[in-house]
């Protein structure tokens, strides 16, 4: 990840009861996003204080790229796959300002 990254948050709220259907389902359906020639990665995160709220984060070389991925017939079948499992959520995008991970820290 670095410096003039595009990212991605999605907040989902689960249905009660279909939290570990959801993980799998989305393990599963993960590479319709990550194969993406624009995509850094992504991940899977599940909050420590709200029952079955996710968070999927993704980064992306840029924002155009994103919203290219986003109108894809590619998206559309992976969202079909996730919808059962989603009672509501939200999207926040940004762009990354500074990447203070280990590996650049290092680099300093």
């Amino acid at each position: 990840m670095t410096a003039g990254t595009f990212r991605v948050m999605l907040r989902m709220q689960i249905k009660p009861g279909m939290d570990e259907e959801f993980e799998r389902t989305w393990y599963q359906v993960g590479g319709a996003v990550t194969q993406h020639p624009a995509n850094r990665g992504q991940w899977l995160s599940k909050s420590a204080e709200e029952p079955g709220i996710y968070y999927i984060i993704s980064d992306w070389v840029d924002e155009p790229r994103f919203r290219e991925f986003e109108k894809s017939e590619r998206h559309l079948e992976h969202r079909t796959k996730l919808h059962p499992y989603r009672s509501g959520g939200s999207m926040t995008t940004m762009n990354v300002v500074y990447d203070m991970s280990r590996e650049t820290a290092d680099r300093r």
